[in-house]
């Protein structure tokens, strides 16, 4: 318990850091936070210019990790990111040049405007944090975090990620506009400190992080929370608007997801509002609904607000 509510004392200590460049998002950085501590990739879908690049860069100076971005173009190849072996004529043999995928944090920025070849070349690294090249199999740095962030599919120029890549995202985040109070507070900040970018502090560091991680493994699940978690994954399959429902995938990240939660409370036990307050975030994205719905404006979330209404709660003393 006593390394629980450092882990609390520690997460707000860090989104009070990220705020002083990303603000009014309070609850859009939870979500990163938890994710983060869960060990998941995150997928930004949202409009250019709404900070889905500072936050992605605020995260990895104050957790203290790697950082590098990838600028996904239509002509972008795998090996752009992955690396590749190079003929060095010094040595007489072939050398690796790692790509940008050898770092703590990737921002894999518009990923939907490369091909599906090049999306795919992240699928090993996302799913298994390796990377395989010329059939040597290299490991990469830990922790290894992917924020990709997404254009509106209806926009030119865009390849809509496949499900099998989709899957692999943890949670789907929007940080939309700022309201117009915290936009004044925006032009405030950057007038008083006479520069773009905001200079944050590292709070902890890739250890520090790690053993986080680990502890959240020591939060205990009723197993009527974990009978809750199928029945909401099992309900987004049997929902006849439902095209696709979400995978087991689906349910690990609920249960990884509402631990972390769990853990931002200083709370060593997950409840049912955990797991509620994920849900969107955890499951929408990896459902495909009947083509008919889109005339509808029936979305995801609309699905899985219902879901939560339908199914009951378990009552977990």
């Amino acid at each position: 318990m006593k390394a629980l509510t450092a882990i609390a004392e520690k997460a707000q200590q860090i989104l009070d850091e990220v705020e002083r460049a990303v603000i009014g998002k309070r609850a859009v950085l939870e979500h990163v936070l938890i994710t983060v501590l869960a060990g998941g990739h995150i997928l930004f879908e949202d409009l250019p210019g709404l900070a889905k690049t500072l936050t992605a860069k605020s995260f990895a100076t104050v957790l203290g990790l790697e950082f590098k971005r990838i600028q996904f173009t239509p002509d972008l190849l795998p090996g752009d990111i992955t690396g590749t072996y190079i003929y060095e004529r010094h040595s007489g043999r072939f050398e690796l040049r790692p790509g940008p995928i050898f770092a703590n944090l990737i921002l894999a920025d518009e990923i939907n405007r490369a091909s599906p070849k090049t999306q795919a070349a992240l699928l090993e690294a996302m799913q298994e944090f390796q990377v395989t090249l010329e059939g040597q199999t290299l490991p990469l740095p830990q922790p290894f975090i992917v924020m990709a962030t997404q254009n509106p599919i209806e926009f030119e120029g865009t390849f809509p990620l496949p499900e099998a890549q989709l899957d692999r995202f943890m949670v789907r985040l929007s940080l939309g506009y700022p309201t117009a109070e915290h936009e004044q507070e925006i032009l405030r900040r950057r007038r008083e400190r006479g520069q773009d970018e905001p200079t944050l502090h590292k709070i902890v560091d890739t250890q520090e992080l790690l053993a986080m991680r680990q502890t959240l493994e020591t939060i205990f699940v009723h197993p009527d929370i974990e009978r809750y978690i199928v029945e909401l994954v099992q309900a987004t399959r049997a929902d006849g608007r439902v095209l696709v429902g979400s995978s087991p995938r689906g349910s690990l990240a609920l249960l990884k997801l509402s631990r972390a939660r769990a853990a931002l409370e200083g709370r060593d036990y997950v409840i049912p509002d955990d797991v509620k307050s994920v849900a969107h975030i955890a499951l929408a994205h990896r459902l495909i609904l009947q083509p008919e719905l889109w005339m509808k404006r029936l979305s995801e979330r609309d699905i899985i607000s219902e879901i939560l209404e339908r199914v009951p709660v378990p009552k977990v003393e």
